[in-house]
């Protein structure tokens, strides 16, 4: 009779199991596995080693806390001679005396989250279980049975393993981007986005239901969509957008979603203040890719809150053709939401590829604040049934705009505008800091006869666009409108008539959030008696003064232009809008010495005050995944004067090598916000 199998220790081979799973990033203290994925564990024996015939071999994963066989939260599986693709498996790969090297394999629908692994040795009826460890499994985009599977390699690079990116603001006529420290794989990241599954509603109302579920990536990223805003739950980013952030950190000040998902733990689940949509959708980026679902940022302009579904946004204006505040219906000059790849086999066929999924918390659905995931091709088709926020989705890039002007009998008239919803959706490019943009993705092109076709099947009569005939005012704008500068926007107007028209332009100017939120008044004139001769083009301008901007500029650096052209015969009126952008100085990012990986290395990083102000408060932070532990953070002594430069050395130890981004943010009394960054390729450690 043979003697019972004793194991003496298991190696979980974490560093090569890592690094064939593209988790060796995140470090190779744990084991992170890709589902539909071999990986390797070696048993070691006590005493004698393993007798096929002799000895039976049965592993058990299990992950959740109450795992079930028919919810697919536990299997068991026996020792075998090869491996299944469908199932859990497992098959001898090699032995070498008492030491059994075993290759596992998890199917391609496995549920993602931590697993419990055991073995069950029996010899001769008598067994004896043993616990080996426990691993994370994840998506599997490289899997092409995974429903995440992603055909082409430099796009898993970009959507899945890239730790940091870039993320589109502005506007439509001033696109620019900031940078952003992703970090999916910097310490504790993957360990808080399965503590964020773990503390969403759902599995608190029912743990089996919810870990039973975790295989469809459909499911999870609704999950994720509902936990990065706290609206609903203890999420992760509480959303302001008052410019009050005393109590907190302002959302332009942060550089990437580390510190924001480090804090939530370290707080025990309370949310991080303060948030606005970049930053939920980053988040929702980093969780996303941290789980292995391949995801990108994507930016609308001309953005709209449908609040009422009816596809019209209404503006109201005041007699004088003020913007009036308290609009529920908003444009926001962009707005950010996250796009994640996936199968869908919840709907009809055709809808797999990109889903449009929004944390950002604006409407609910289902009772939720969460939005998708909405697939892309449904927008572009207009079928406004389908889930999840189709409609609300396509609203935001195609919505009708209408401005209601006020009238002396107290009724409203529609003024025109060419204001056009859904412009410029752009996202970062595969492989290099430049934009591509996808706005084909959502819409057809405007006024041809697909986007007609669209409207009719979502039912939405699209307000044709303005004629060239009769009046014509634009907007335009001068070069140099750097913040602390004076400088001069334009009304431009064309009368394409016959006869001498003779008008009113109220032209001004406000102070306005990235979300439409006004604020004060920094510029207005009223013309009475402009006189248009026939097919004649006058331009107006308008002086926009530092003094007069300067205290009310919000952190968005933004102001809205607005000018409206009356004829008093006619009381036609037409009406152009136009979101500009002061635009902060740059930071300079100098690296000194050769970077190698785990060398000290230093940043100078410097910036020149653009303001006839002094500035005090000023502060640098850097960070980089791979790069920095953490945020780097330098504080000046003294203020800095109008054209004085800010300068300070940061140093840090790269733990990673390869091409890495250094983020950074300057901050001070009045010029907050300002973003730079460098690329640095680091040098591996020698051989």
């Amino acid at each position: 009779m043979a003697t019972d199998l004793q194991l003496q220790a298991c190696d979980l081979e974490c560093e090569r199991n890592n690094q064939d799973h593209r988790t060796s990033d995140i470090g190779c203290q744990q084991l992170i596995v890709r589902r539909g994925q071999p990986f390797l564990i070696t048993l070691h024996f006590a005493g004698r080693g393993y007798e096929e015939g002799v000895d039976t071999l049965t592993f058990t994963a299990e992950t959740g806390p109450c795992p079930i066989e028919t919810s697919g939260t536990r299997s068991a599986f026996p020792l075998s001679c090869s491996l299944e693709q469908a199932a859990w498996s497992s098959a001898v790969e090699s032995q070498d005396g008492a030491s059994l090297s075993v290759s596992l394999s998890s199917p391609p629908n496995a549920r993602i989250g931590r697993y419990r692994l055991t073995m069950e040795a029996s010899t001769d009826h008598q067994g004896s279980s043993f616990p080996l460890g426990e691993f994370i499994l994840l998506f599997n985009p490289w899997c092409p049975a995974d429903s995440v599977f992603l055909e082409r390699e430099e796009e898993r690079n970009e959507y899945v393993l890239t730790q940091h990116g870039q993320i589109y603001q502005g506007s439509k006529e001033y696109i620019y981007s900031i940078p952003w420290n992703f970090g999916q794989f910097e310490d504790e990241i993957v360990d808080i986005c399965l503590q964020l599954l773990d503390t969403n509603p759902k599995f608190l109302r029912n743990q089996d239901k919810d870990c039973s579920r975790r295989n469809s990536p459909v499911y999870v990223s609704r999950v994720v969509s509902a936990m990065v805003n706290c609206n609903d739950d203890q999420g992760i980013v509480f959303g302001r957008w008052d410019n009050k952030y005393e109590d907190g950190v302002s959302p332009m000040t942060w550089n990437g979603s580390v510190d924001i998902l480090q804090r939530w733990r370290k707080y025990g689940c309370q949310p991080v203040r303060y948030g606005q949509c970049w930053v939920f959708a980053a988040v929702a980026c980093t969780v996303l890719r941290g789980l292995g679902i391949p995801t990108r940022v994507v930016t609308n302009y001309n953005s709209a809150h449908d609040t009422n579904g009816n596809l019209i946004i209404e503006q109201y204006l005041d007699e004088n053709g003020r913007l009036q505040q308290g609009n529920r219906d908003l444009i926001w000059n962009y707005h950010c939401w996250v796009e994640c790849w996936m199968a869908r086999p919840d709907l009809p066929a055709g809808y797999d590829g990109w889903q449009a999924l929004d944390p950002t918390p604006q409407e609910k659905s289902e009772g939720v604040y969460c939005c998708g995931p909405c697939p892309v091709k449904a927008v572009k088709e207009g079928h406004l049934k389908l889930k999840y926020d189709v409609k609300f989705v396509f609203a935001e890039v195609n919505a009708d705009v209408a401005y209601l002007m006020l009238q002396s009998d107290m009724s409203r008239r529609k003024t025109m505008s060419s204001t056009v919803v859904g412009r410029n959706i752009s996202t970062k490019s595969i492989g290099r800091d430049a934009k591509e943009d996808i706005t084909h993705h959502y819409k057809y092109h405007e006024g041809s006869e697909e986007e007609r076709e669209v409207f009719t099947k979502a039912k939405h009569h699209k307000v044709p666009a303005p004629t060239e005939e009769g009046l014509k005012i634009r907007i335009k704008v001068s070069e140099g409108m750097n913040n602390g500068c004076d400088f001069d926007v334009f009304a431009v107007i064309n009368n394409n008539t016959d006869a001498e028209r003779l008008c009113r332009l109220m032209f001004g100017a406000r102070a306005v959030s990235y979300n439409g939120t006004l604020g004060p008044e920094c510029g207005c004139k009223d013309l009475l008696n402009v006189t248009l001769e026939p097919h004649a083009e006058r331009m107006i301008p308008l002086r926009i003064l530092y003094e007069k901007y300067g205290d009310c500029l919000t952190q968005d650096n933004m102001i809205k232009v607005m000018a409206l052209l009356t004829e008093y015969e006619t009381k036609e009126a037409v009406l152009s809008v136009r979101n500009i952008h002061v635009k902060n100085p740059d930071i300079k990012v100098r690296i000194l010495g050769e970077p190698a990986q785990k060398r000290k290395l230093v940043a100078e990083l410097s910036l020149t005050n653009p303001l006839p102000i002094p500035l005090s408060g000023c502060v640098f932070t850097a960070e980089g995944a791979g790069l920095t532990d953490g945020q780097k953070t330098q504080e000046l002594d003294s203020t800095i004067g109008p054209g004085e430069e800010a300068k300070v050395r940061v140093d840090f130890v790269p733990r990673q090598a390869g091409l890495r981004k250094l983020v950074v943010d300057f901050e001070s009394d009045r010029l907050k916000g300002v973003k730079g960054y460098r690329n640095v390729i680091i040098a591996p450690l020698p051989k």
